[in-house]
This record gives structure tokens, sequence and C-alpha cells, in this order.
């Protein structure tokens, strides 16, 4: 796989496949974990004499312009964090996007508007996907993929359009695929792996793989109580997918057998009402051991004895991968779990990878030093498809 020092860059409009899909409070960017995370290579691509053309999906638009989802906000802070002006074109391939392109000068950088604006981005259909890709490509010289939060998507722009230009790889994406194959290939060990989040259904294929890898797995957040559903226990009005206790049981029976070490919560805060996560207000949850949930509660954080054994757990290791929060981390009462597995992934010596997602935005809200982590992925879902061994699409595109 190529990366931009194999490229010849000044004069060339050079497209660059971001992920800006940062999260808004309206037109208030919440989180730009993203938009840094790709500066550095539009900075050096603008450095070097490159006319940069950046575009990026933000949302799940229905193929069609959508004020709530325009990347506006997101173009003004790269603009802030670039210390210099960026353009912005108001549509994707139209009139405002070619004008915008021919006026950029050497090292200047234009942000089109949201790449799901436009049907072909998305759609399944091969034809529609390449014509749009055949317009993008009208744009460029060369083409950049730097979006790891989007490889795993067979979009027009990041699987189609880089067949229709010479390309390479992104100083980002380069970087997140060294660091996954620290995970996948050689991995020193104890190797300790950290799920959580809402559903299980959407780590199944990761903990199938990782099975064969890791020597404990540590379950939090909602996902946790189809698992203590799949021991028996009572789990009250608690996050629950019925459908996957069998996998679940299935699991943890071959873990037994290949002696990973699956760790489950011992206690756990329920409260019968879910937070008010706008206003924070004080939640009173009670902690309870995690076989003796009242049939009234939901449980929605991970309790303080847990918080000791999954940090005990992590001490020795050496590898640690942590996709998923704990809680509803979001409010201050259900935060404490999240917190501890953040800390005790440093507290740890281990090589520590967050997985993107929300584990990200966490360690953001809750106030880490995110410099203090081996690696914060800035893609959840293509970090748990590489783990899962699957092919990923914008990966492959890349390939010469």
């Amino acid at each position: 796989m190529k990366t931009i020092d194999d490229l010849q860059v000044a004069g060339k409009r050079v497209f660059v496949r971001a992920d800006l899909n940062v999260p808004l409070d309206g037109t208030t960017i919440t989180d730009d974990g993203r938009i840094r995370a790709v500066q550095p290579t539009i900075a050096k691509l603008a450095e070097a004499g490159a006319k940069v053309v950046v575009a990026s999906h933000l949302g799940r638009p229905k193929g069609a312009p959508d004020p709530a989802f325009s990347l506006a906000p997101a173009a003004k802070r790269l603009g802030e964090l670039l210390g210099t002006d960026v353009a912005f074109a108001t549509d994707t391939v139209g009139e405002s996007a070619q004008a915008t392109v021919a006026g950029l000068a050497d090292g200047q950088v234009a942000v089109l508007e949201n790449l799901r604006f436009n049907a072909g981005e998305t759609s399944k259909d091969d034809a529609e996907r390449g014509a749009f890709a055949d317009q993008l490509a009208q744009l460029a010289d060369l083409y950049v993929g730097d979006g790891f939060g989007a490889v795993h998507r067979k979009h027009a722009s990041v699987y189609d359009l880089p067949a229709r230009l010479p390309h390479a790889a992104g100083d980002l994406i380069a970087a997140e695929v060294t660091v996954l194959k620290k995970l996948t290939e050689d991995v020193k060990r104890p190797y300790a792996v950290v799920l959580g989040g809402a559903k299980v259904s959407d780590k199944l294929g990761v903990i199938d793989h990782l099975l064969e890898k890791a020597d404990r797995i540590l379950i939090g957040g909602g996902m946790a109580y189809t698992f203590l559903k799949a021991q028996g226990h009572e789990v009250g009005i608690s996050l629950l997918q019925e459908d996957q206790i069998p996998a679940v049981k299935d699991y943890m029976k071959r873990a037994e057998e290949r002696g990973v070490e699956f760790v489950l919560p011992v206690d756990v805060l329920v409260s019968a009402d879910f937070p008010d996560l706008k206003t924070k207000a004080p939640a009173h949850p009670t902690v309870v051991a995690s076989d003796a949930i009242p049939a009234d509660q939901e449980g929605l954080d991970i309790g303080p004895k847990t918080r000791e054994l999954y940090a005990d757990k992590l001490k020795d290791a050496a590898t640690v991968f942590w996709n998923g929060p704990m809680g509803v981390f979001e409010h201050p009462d259900y935060a404490n779990g999240t917190k501890a597995v953040a800390q005790g992934l440093l507290d740890s010596e281990a090589f520590t990878v967050v997985g993107g997602g929300d584990s990200a935005a966490a360690v953001r809200l809750l106030g880490f030093d995110e410099n203090a982590f081996g690696h914060i992925s800035t893609g959840g879902g293509a970090s748990l498809e590489y783990l899962e061994g699957k092919t990923l699409p914008g990966l492959a595109a890349l390939e010469d």
C-alpha cells in the first residue's frame, strides 16, 4: 500500500477522502476528534503544494441535501485547526464544487458538501455508484484515502474512486493499519480485550474471532445483560437481546474450552428510570450484585467491585484493546465504570488501543489525555471488522 510520501503532489489536485463525521448539536461540534485526527495529513499535503479537496460524509441523510447534515461546521473547524481559510463547496460535484476546486491555488484547501447528499455515494448499484465516482474523479488528479471510519463501507468515494485515480493511503489510515496489525499479528501477551456498548449483536463477529487470539475478555455496557441472562440471572428491564442468548452461551463455552478468561460484572448500578442526559440531574442509582437485579430496575453501569476487578485484570496485560463504554457515561452518575476502564488502561504497562466510536468520545468527555493511550482509533466499526478478519473495501481499494 502506497502512502502520501510516495506521491508527487505539488501543483496537483489531491482528493482526500476524510472522515469528518462529527457529532453536532445544531451547528455546534461536540467532539472534533475526527477532524483533529485527519488535520495533519491535510496540512502535510497543503505544505507540499497540493490543491487539497477534502470530502466526507456526515450522518445518514437520504441521498439528498439536508441542512441538518451539512459539513459547513466541520469545514469551519478544519480551517481553525489549519490556521488558514478553507473554501467550502455547497454541493458535491455540481457548479459550486467545480468552481471551488478550480479556484484553488497551490497549498490551499477546500471541503465539499456532504457526499451522502448524492444517492450515488451509498448506492448498492455498481453502475450508479460508479457514475458518481466518475464525477468526483473530474475534480482531482490524485486520491488519498484517509477516512478510516468509512473504510468498511463499499461507497463511491471509498471504494470506486481510488480505481479511477492514482492513489495512496493517508498518514491516518497508515497508522491505523499498523496499530491493528499489532492486535492481530504477533501479539504481545497477556492480551486483554474490553468490550462494552449497547448491543451484543454488534460485537458477535469480533468476539468470535478474538476467542482465537485473546487471553481474557472483559464484558460491560448494555451487552453485559445478555451474558448475565444467558447464565440464568434476572436482569430486570436492562437492555437485553434474547435472540443472542444461544450465541452468547456458545461463546462462553468455547472460551472455557480454550482457556480464555471470560469476565462479567459482579455488581451493577441500577435504577428504575433512565437518566436525563440533557440536564444531568442526579440519578440516585443503587448498587446490586449482578445476579440480584430487581425485576423493575435497569442496569446502567458496572459497580464498584467490578471496577476494581476489571482494573486488576488489566494490570499485567501487555496488549489491551477496548471498544465500548461500560455504562451511560454521558451522565456523571453512570460514568465511573467507563472511567475505571480508561484509568486501568493507563495504569497498565500495556500497548493500549481505544477502538473508536463511543469509547474515543468517552475518553475525551471524561477528561483523559488522549496522548497517554497507545492509540485512539477513529473508526469503531472499521476497527471491529478488521479484528473480525474481514476484508475492508476501502483498504482493499488502496492496495496496488
